[in-house]
């Protein structure tokens, strides 16, 4: 027979694993359970990056009673129930699908976020944390041992062989040391460069920082928002499979951005 879980019971098991209620004051995103079932309980997750309506749509084909997202649909102030907004919620509403977003705890958890993921991938050696965020760190530094090109750091951060958006080979043919911010950052780049360090790894690219990297010598590589946090929700996948034994499925709506 297949675990079953309420909402309820779920909302504490991610409050136990990630520190949601630590980010409270500093994340924009609502983090917790965004919409609720009609306390139907959840035998199946789905996991993805984006709250959209075709991954809603997907959701609802594979069984999912609870969709578990990184990015979710509320942000800071409340929002109309019109347009799409209305649209994407009444489709969550008439299949009776919960929906539950991690943002920021989800990008710092030293386990199962997006930054941990990716330092793993790139095999960082110690780790410490890196990028200062509204007074929190919440990506990581470490060592490249033994150093590796630009070229191996992309192939080794590449989810499905996906293109990254932008690789900035200004610095050293060999990188010793590197920090990764997943996501939305090209200006903590600056911090990487105040450091010192040879390759700084993010999503999305920025004009604003392009010469301050050629002229600080500092290699950088935007590797895509989406496709840099494809690994924080599929961590959470992995650790509700183990210790709650619920099925899981991850849904990959990539943006190319």
């Amino acid at each position: 027979m297949k675990a079953q879980f309420t909402t309820r019971k779920l909302d504490a098991y991610f409050r136990s694993l990630l520190d949601i209620e630590g980010f409270a004051g500093i994340d924009d995103s609502q983090n917790g359970l965004q919409v609720d079932n009609d306390g139907s309980e959840v035998s199946k997750i789905a996991f993805a990056v984006d709250a959209n309506l075709e991954t809603f749509k997907r959701a609802a084909a594979c069984g999912a009673g609870l969709l578990f997202v990184h990015h979710g649909l509320f942000w800071g102030r409340p929002l109309q129930v019109t347009g799409n907004h209305r649209g994407r919620l009444k489709f969550l509403l008439d299949h009776n699908i919960a929906l539950y977003a991690v943002h920021l705890p989800l990008d710092k958890h030293p386990q199962a976020g997006n930054n941990a993921a990716l330092a793993a991938l790139l095999g960082l050696k110690d780790l410490e944390p890196f990028g200062l965020y509204h007074g929190v760190k919440i990506g990581y530094k470490g060592v490249l041992d033994p150093p590796i090109p630009v070229e191996e750091a992309v192939k080794r951060i590449s989810f499905s062989g996906r293109p990254p958006l932008g690789v900035f080979p200004f610095g050293p043919d060999l990188n010793r040391t590197c920090a990764v911010i997943s996501g939305g950052a090209p200006r903590e780049a600056l911090q990487a460069i105040e450091e010192g360090l040879d390759l700084y790894i993010t999503g999305e690219a920025g004009h604003s920082v392009y010469h301050e990297l050629q002229e600080a010598r500092l290699n950088m590589i935007a590797g895509g928002h989406h496709s840099t946090e494809v690994w924080g929700v599929r961590r959470v996948m992995e650790h509700c499979a183990e210790e709650l034994s619920v099925e899981g499925e991850f849904i990959d709506v990539p943006t190319g951005l």
